[in-house]
């Protein structure tokens, strides 16, 4: 029987929680029957004013707001494929993803309709008076019911190659991450808590949250994007008891002028994830905030949440290295290269970690090669190398990838690297991530000019900037008339190099 489908979890739902408060977002306000309501008629609309199928795609470039979550449920209940836009992504980035989608409809505050330069989508809706037109011409219908299997979302995620690539999440995947979040401990699925939406909506990880907390009977405040003051405003005046906060942020709201734990005290969980949580900010959060639990969530776009991180994991000292075990449903397994199992351990063995479960993506759209690459019999290949302990506790130890994690953000050396050698005075760069106070890792470049060449660090930022979204761009660069260090492959060794340059 058929119950993997985002309807069975929303409308019964709003039904129990008829007259609740659902959303808070600046000066809009609405009972979870009004929310519905709005949802249903914007279902109707899509299809019967834009021509909007169930697999038809429609793009939504904004920050967070309540109209960005009525989008988002009404393709969850099948009116359409969503394909969030990642805010962050320069023009030509996001161009390709319009491209590439097939959107048929692009979603838009309109003052960021000024990024994309010419459009490729076939029609474009305000996110302003034009759209709540169209949610008043539809009908509160809802929409017929999907299968399991029929798409819910096309999230890009970003590519090695340059350009970002598509990933089909089913209806079966993003239920099953609600589930898996409900069933771990997670954020947003305790009936009658308020849950601050600040992480941003297009994020694979927030999306989550936007599903859940109508699911689960969970109020919803809203505001547009991460902001020290208008975060601890939030909480503050909605009293707020779970968030999603990554360390950034948390160091981010300790630092900040207006701070004071009175204002969080109404803090119950956070969740966090993206990047380990420092020891020094696990002991200043544990001072500050003594009532709050944590729990971590390691995950990916193409997989959404695999492990978690439990409160109760909190208290073992020994295990706030890793990032939990595998949530209900999903098996991992730690392979080498030729894909034979590695065993687990005290100092279990260390290699790729590779992932089975019903929240994995369909495939990579339009791409069944990097589809088939990805998969090696029945085991999805995650590109993070890790180790397994006794107890099942995953622990990260490197990126076979190279990819470094920045402020919660995922950014791909290869990338950065193919932009900053298009420079016609460089010679050599090899691109790293470097402890950070503040992000985490930040992007550090290592360039060699060409013989006679003048090259400056300011010169290579700007000339990355010209084609990178504004987190992919190095922070640091050193410009270096020595060599890089070479493998015998004629690789650089980026080890030597964040041994090198991370330590200064």
């Amino acid at each position: 029987m058929k119950e993997l489908v985002y309807s069975r979890l929303f409308l019964p739902a709003v039904e129990r929680e008829a007259g609740r408060p659902c959303i808070d977002d600046g000066d809009h306000h609405a009972t979870f029957s009004e929310h519905a309501s709005r949802v249903l008629r914007l279902a109707d609309a899509l299809r019967s004013e834009l021509g909007v199928g169930p697999h038809d795609r429609f793009a939504v470039l904004s920050h967070n707001s309540h109209r960005f979550f009525e989008l988002h449920n009404a393709g969850f209940l099948g009116a359409g494929v969503m394909t969030p836009l990642n805010l962050r992504l320069g023009a030509t980035e996001l161009a390709h993803v319009l491209d590439d989608s097939g959107a048929e409809v692009l979603f838009a505050e309109p003052f960021l309709l000024e990024k994309l330069g010419p459009m490729v989508a076939r029609r474009v809706v305000a996110l302003d008076g034009e759209y709540e037109s169209l949610v008043a011409a539809g009908r509160e219908l809802v929409p017929p019911e999907p299968e399991e299997t029929d798409p819910a979302a096309l999230v890009y995620t970003g590519g090695t190659t340059g350009l970002p690539r598509g990933v089909v999440r089913s209806q079966r995947a993003e239920v099953l991450n609600v589930y898996h979040a409900a069933m771990s401990g997670g954020v947003a699925c305790r009936r009658g808590s308020t849950f601050l939406h600040q992480a941003p909506m297009f994020h694979a990880t927030a999306m989550v949250s936007v599903a859940s907390a109508p699911a689960f009977g969970v109020r919803s405040v809203v505001i547009p994007g991460f902001d020290p003051e208008a975060c601890l405003d939030a909480i503050e005046r909605y009293r707020v008891d779970e968030t999603v906060l990554v360390p950034t942020m948390i160091q981010m709201l300790f630092a900040h002028p207006s701070f004071s734990a009175g204002r969080m005290s109404s803090l119950r969980l956070i969740g966090y994830g993206a990047m380990p949580m420092p020891a020094s900010l696990m002991s200043r959060l544990r001072e500050l905030l003594p009532g709050v639990q944590l729990v971590q969530g390691f995950g990916m776009t193409e997989a959404g949440t695999l492990t978690m991180l439990q409160p109760e994991d909190h208290g073992r000292p020994e295990l706030l290295a890793s990032v939990g075990r595998a949530v209900p449903g999903v098996r991992l397994s730690i392979q080498d290269l030729d894909g034979s199992a590695l065993p687990p351990g005290e100092d279990g063995a260390v290699g790729e970690i590779c992932v089975q479960g019903g929240n994995l993506l369909d495939g990579y759209w339009n791409d069944p090669d990097a589809t088939a690459e990805a998969f090696r019999d029945g085991w999805y290949r995650t590109g993070d190398v890790g180790r397994l302990d006794g107890e099942g506790y995953l622990y990260l130890v490197d990126r076979l990838k190279d990819m470094i994690i920045t402020g919660g953000e995922n950014v791909y050396s290869v990338e950065v690297e193919s932009v900053i050698s298009r420079h016609p005075a460089v010679a050599q760069v090899a691109v790293i991530g470097v402890p950070d106070p503040k992000w985490g890792e930040r992007v550090h470049a290592v360039v060699v000019p060409r013989p006679g060449e003048l090259l400056t660090p300011e010169g290579v930022i700007g000339h990355a900037r010209q084609s990178l979204a504004g987190y992919k761009v190095p922070k640091t660069v050193t410009v270096t008339a020595e060599p890089l260090p070479m493998s015998a492959a004629m690789k650089p060794l980026k080890r030597e190099l964040r041994r090198r340059y991370g330590a200064a």
